[in-house]
């Protein structure tokens, strides 16, 4: 068609998206405004192919420069596994049943116009995600895609030693503090840490007899576990990890779908990651300044982005980091990071296989109560002089190939060409 110099702005790019590659190339697509970026797209943006910087957006700093017009959408295309007959779209239904489809609820709100594409139309909808009214047009296509494969990635490894050891430490940190809290609300990310540490949580709020408001996030299947055993009265929930997840929004009305705004828009002072007490995240670097790095590996190829991260870190009462003192590339507990996603500011604990790290004077407190416990502390300094690397980085010194924006949209740091 000839038509060239196309911004693409999607929640997420992965590996699945490599087709995007050769319209980079060829100068189709020039622009990528996105949350997450992993795969064949995210090195061809390190190779520096696009011929503009990308930029990484939180969740929330998404959801707010699409409320304020910062990023407009033309068009929005929206995969809708159930249509029912007057057009409402739904992910809780077909047989490539998703989930909430909670980003795109924000892209459908206000996109100049909205293109749904099923494999699935004329449904009884038990749960209406996108109302009839926000949606121009539907296309049917034979499949929307694989639904079985929303397991895959993060969500399906299983934790090593060192990560239940970690996550057994994370849960009594929280048994010990926010947890007691009234009106108690949690969320892990997706990484095999800290799913084990819901997993060690459960029996320790079941045993103190404690019931939590609600649990958020990303949902999986053992925060589903959790509120189905009565330990949450309520799942808010944006996207499902696993198909426990998509089963129980189909099926349970306490199982809420909620918007990537209502999630953690930085401009809602009500948004759930606000409300949060304490949230669970994990890093592929922490320097000691605190600084958290989740959007390259320690050699500086891109692997995501905040997505949430810098979101309900600064939202949340009490912020815990989980990661291991090593990868396979290298130290995690570093003198400086490579990249700066989240800042150290937000960060109120780190907890690695050596212990735990209260970096918060709110959480000072906690330490006696852990070593009593049994559970071995560090202190900062004794975290980052042991184990941090002592050696200065090289930092890259090609072109800005992407930046990196803070969830109210100022620029956190940018990533150079390899």
């Amino acid at each position: 068609m000839g038509v060239r110099d196309l911004h693409i702005a999607p929640s997420s790019i992965f590996p699945c998206h490599a087709g995007l590659v050769p319209l980079i190339e060829r100068g189709v697509i020039t622009r990528i405004t996105t949350s997450y970026l992993n795969g064949p797209v995210a090195d061809a943006v390190r190779a520096g192919k696009l011929a503009t910087p990308a930029v990484l957006q939180t969740h929330g700093g998404r959801a707010a420069a699409i409320e304020s017009g910062r990023l407009s959408i033309d068009i929005a295309v929206i995969a809708a596994p159930g249509v029912d007959a007057i057009g409402n779209l739904s992910g809780a239904v077909g047989r490539s049943a998703c989930g909430p489809l909670g980003y795109a609820m924000v892209d459908a709100a206000h996109a100049a116009h909205v293109i749904a594409v099923t494999d699935m139309p004329d449904q009884v909808l038990p749960r209406i995600c996108i109302p009839h009214d926000r949606v121009d047009q539907i296309v049917r296509v034979d499949c929307l895609g694989n639904a079985s494969r929303i397991a895959s990635g993060t969500t399906a490894r299983a934790p090593s030693a060192g990560g239940q050891e970690i996550a057994a430490m994370t849960s009594a940190l929280i048994g010990m503090t926010e947890m007691r809290a009234p009106g108690f609300s949690f969320q892990t990310g997706a990484g095999a840490t800290s799913i084990a540490v819901a997993k060690a949580l459960g029996p320790l709020m079941a045993e103190q007899g404690i019931v939590g408001d609600f649990a958020c996030g990303g949902i999986t299947a053992p925060l589903v576990r959790m509120h189905e055993g009565g330990l949450f009265r309520e799942l808010r929930d944006v996207q499902a990890f696993d198909q426990k997840a998509v089963r129980s929004y189909t099926h349970d009305p306490t199982h809420v779908g909620i918007s990537a705004s209502d999630y953690a828009s930085p401009a809602h002072a009500d948004a759930v990651a606000h409300q949060l007490g304490v949230v669970v995240l994990g890093a592929t670097e922490v320097d000691r300044d605190l600084n958290v790095n989740v959007t390259t590996t320690s050699d500086g190829r891109i692997i995501g982005g905040s997505g949430g991260h810098s979101d309900v870190a600064e939202g949340a009462r009490m912020t815990i980091v989980t990661t291991s003192l090593q990868s396979k590339s290298g130290p995690k507990i570093v003198r400086d990071t490579l990249h700066r996603t989240t800042p150290g500011a937000s960060v109120d604990a780190v907890v690695t296989e050596a212990g735990v790290t209260i970096c918060s004077d709110r959480w000072r407190h906690a330490v006696q109560d852990l070593q009593e416990a049994g559970i071995p502390t560090l202190s900062r300094h004794n975290l980052f002089g042991n184990h941090g690397d002592p050696a200065p980085r090289d930092w890259p010194e090609g072109r800005i190939v992407a930046v990196s924006e803070y969830r109210d949209g100022r620029v956190i740091d940018v990533i150079r060409a390899n």
